[in-house]
């Protein structure tokens, strides 16, 4: 196994598209690219400590490489918009790739490198590639948050979009038994 730590606003949405892909194992809501040992939620949200909300992902290379991650992250955020991701503002919802080895760091800049000369997006490409330092755990209702509160108005509007875009692109990466859009909670009662 190996491991992922890729920032692309809430990490609530980050988690939901990562969760879907066949080959990965784990993925976890926190915080990483700070300041600090050890923060809380409650203050990563006031831009005081410097990290980003993430979701670190353990996967399975033999099924799905770091190439294909890099490429689900890309395609499944706005990279161009500093600091915010839609109606999320502050410096932990920044676009961001914390590495973990050197091949991930030439992968993830060369990747950004021919984005850039493809002039995709009207704006340029703000996301932090970076080494990874730490990364820390979020509270444990931060874990998991899509699949146990679908029918939250968050997820309803923000989150659901990124997943069918997920399902519509990337339809051959998906594990096969994933939930449908009327499933999560509620399925449970």
């Amino acid at each position: 196994m190996e491991l992922a730590t890729f920032g692309a606003g809430c990490f609530w949405c980050t988690e939901a598209v990562f969760q879907r892909l066949m080959g990965v194992e784990k993925v976890e809501s926190g915080f990483s690219g700070g300041h600090i040992k050890n923060p809380a939620y409650r203050e990563v949200v006031t831009g005081r400590t410097g990290h980003a909300e993430v979701a670190q992902i353990t996967y399975d290379p033999e099924q799905i490489g770091y190439e294909e991650l890099l490429e689900v992250f890309w395609k499944t955020h706005d990279p161009t918009t500093l600091n915010r991701q839609g109606a999320d503002v502050g410096t932990h919802y920044r676009s961001a790739v914390f590495y973990h080895t050197e091949e991930q760091g030439e992968l993830a800049h060369a990747y950004k490198e021919k984005l850039d000369a493809a002039d995709i997006w009207p704006d340029p490409i703000v996301t932090e590639i970076a080494p990874f330092d730490a990364f820390y755990p979020a509270e444990d209702y931060h874990q998991d948050y899509y699949n146990q509160n679908q029918s939250q108005p968050y997820c309803a509007f923000v989150i659901n979009p990124k997943v069918n875009k997920l399902k519509q692109v990337f339809a051959d990466k998906l594990k096969q038994h994933q939930l449908r859009p009327c499933e999560g909670i509620n399925a449970k009662l």
